[in-house]
């Protein structure tokens, strides 16, 4: 009889833990998804390298900083100098081409990682807020 409630103690803990979490993690799912971009007027960039952060939301699981340069007023390139994220380079190196390809924060983000691309790109739009003339 004890033997039993002590596991049915053990399954009611794992259950509300369970719950917690989930409603922890699906609400920072949302707010990832529907995390918005700045329009960034690229015409108006000044030359210089500048650095951005993102604090990676609730958990700071996302958190992430990048150098972005700028040369004759366009994104020449983007470096990521902090990654908490644990993304392999090829990752980030996708989609910051994208940026640099099209000049815009608006491109498409990597499939499957929708919300840690988006978490990336607030860190550029950071910089790229700083090289606004």
């Amino acid at each position: 009889m004890v033997l039993r409630n002590i596991m049915i103690g053990i399954i009611i803990i794992v259950l509300v833990g369970g719950i917690i979490c989930w409603t922890l993690f699906s609400k920072e799912l949302r707010e990832g998804k529907n995390l918005p971009l700045t329009v960034v007027d690229f015409k108006r960039l000044a030359d210089g390298t500048y650095t951005g952060t993102y604090e990676g939301g609730r958990f700071k699981w996302r958190a992430n900083e990048v150098q972005v340069t700028v040369s004759s007023g366009k994104v020449a390139r983007i470096a990521l100098l902090k990654n908490t994220e644990g993304k392999p380079s090829e990752f980030t190196n996708e989609l910051y081409d994208k940026v640099i390809r099209s000049q815009s924060l608006q491109v498409d983000t990597i499939s499957g990682a929708t919300i840690t691309s988006k978490a990336y790109l607030k860190a550029v739009e950071d910089a790229l807020l700083k090289a606004q003339k």
